[in-house]
């Protein structure tokens, strides 16, 4: 089942203002503990997920398919983006 154009359109400006939210990210000294930002970033992805499945539209199963597509792209971002963070504090 191909995914509703106004959900492809929803997860596309969803991924965008999640990566502009990760890249306005300035790591600092004293840093964040790792774990803690896991946490962080976890929080932030459930937001963006739970904000954008509200304006899903089209039958529960298509729903559900964007909504876990929305999920897989902002996990993909979120690891590359503890990913640097973790670089960042092993150059502490």
């Amino acid at each position: 089942m191909a995914l509703l154009q106004t959900n492809k359109d929803l997860i596309a400006t969803g991924i965008k203002e999640f990566n502009i939210l990760l890249n306005q990210q300035v790591f600092s000294d004293p840093a964040v503990p790792e774990e803690a930002m896991v946490t962080v970033v976890n929080d932030w992805m459930n937001f963006y997920i739970n904000y954008y499945r509200q304006q899903m539209v089209g039958e529960q199963q298509e729903q559900d398919k964007a909504v876990q597509e929305l999920r897989q792209e902002l996990d993909t971002l979120s690891v590359s983006f503890l990913d640097k963070y973790r670089n960042f504090l092993k150059s502490l």
